[in-house]
């Protein structure tokens, strides 16, 4: 055989090999690249407050894992119905995620009459990103240091105790439900639009107490604009080691926390959901990360999409019985 027939020979095959590559690469199902452009994280509360903080901690990081900008987009309003809903009618293509927590997705269902999105069926979800204790917080001018001691003036000035939340039915105003639930304190709730405002407000003593998480808080306990009463949760926190828990305090059967986790629109395609869990379970145990977390107040958590799930559930079970039982509405 002559070189020009070799070379003929060598030439077709070649060119039937890629005639052939693209129709075998079809049926073989080979998936696209992921991600081939910028994200969305849907966040559901204002810029500044401890929602918003995690969210643009993970954005970055996520940013910088995934090789595309993860951008986030604030849609506040509702208790956070407005941004589930942006979130849960968006395509489930793996470009918008939700950064839900406890209001948008265990007590909303149960506090909102036409809540425009099934936290269940209309989300799939990735993965809890973190666990934040409720901290009770005074003004200094109030003179209570102990939780016995803000109960018992509670009681003797029946209705004029107040307490500043991020807004109704949030963590901070279900604590506080909570508390009155259990204490029979009768303080009185004073919501806001958002978590800044409100801890604006108590630093300059227009409020008297406050439930809330302790991510932006616990700078402003730390500089003493206000005091730190008790946290919840099983210990102390390494970011105020020297607040008591309610337990140590006398009220073991108050516990209440806030909580966050990463949800994508249902109908994302599986292998999506698991490179963002992948990602993010990645970023939540960085030493770098936990460190910021632990020193800020939140426990980074960084579980399966099935063991978020059965949380979300475990949790609308619990706080139904405390929204029945206060009839916290919104209409």
């Amino acid at each position: 055989m002559n070189t020009t027939t070799i070379m003929a020979r060598a030439l077709c095959a070649a060119a039937l090999l890629v005639a052939v590559t693209p129709a075998a690469a079809q049926q073989s199902g080979a998936a696209p690249a992921y991600p081939t452009r910028a994200l969305r994280m849907v966040m559901p509360f204002p810029p500044g407050g401890p929602t918003d903080i995690l969210g643009r901690l993970l954005a970055a990081r996520l940013t910088e894992s995934l090789g595309q900008n993860v951008l986030v987009d604030n849609r506040p309003g509702g208790g956070g119905a407005i941004g589930g809903q942006v979130a849960a009618k968006s395509p489930p293509d793996g470009y918008t995620m939700f950064l839900g927590g406890i209001t948008t997705l265990a007590t909303g269902p149960f506090i909102h009459k036409n809540l425009p999105f099934d936290p269940l069926k209309d989300f799939q979800t990735v993965t809890q990103t973190t666990l934040q204790p409720l901290l009770l917080m005074v003004h200094p001018s109030l003179p209570v240091k102990t939780v016995m001691e803000y109960i018992a003036l509670a009681k003797k000035n029946k209705g004029n105790i107040n307490y500043a939340t991020s807004g109704p039915a949030g963590s901070g105003h279900l604590g506080g439900e909570l508390f009155n639930y259990i204490t029979k304190a009768g303080v009185v709730h004073i919501p806001y639009k958002g978590a800044p405002p409100a801890l604006q407000d108590l630093v300059a003593g227009q409020v008297q107490s406050m439930f809330g998480t302790m991510l932006a808080a616990v700078p402003v306990v730390r500089n003493g604009k206000i005091r730190a009463v008790a946290i919840t949760g099983p210990k102390r926190s390494v970011a105020l080691p020297e607040v008591m828990t309610f337990a140590e305090s006398g009220l073991p059967q108050y516990d209440a926390s806030s909580w966050n986790g990463i949800l994508v629109p249902a109908g994302t395609p599986r292998p999506i959901v698991d490179r963002l869990n992948m990602e993010l379970v990645k970023i939540l145990k960085d030493p770098k990360i936990l460190e910021r977390l632990v020193n800020d107040g939140p426990i980074a958590i960084g579980n399966t999409p099935e063991e978020f799930t059965a949380f979300i559930k475990s949790e609308q079970a619990k706080w139904s019985q405390v929204i029945k039982a206060a009839d916290i509405k919104i209409e």
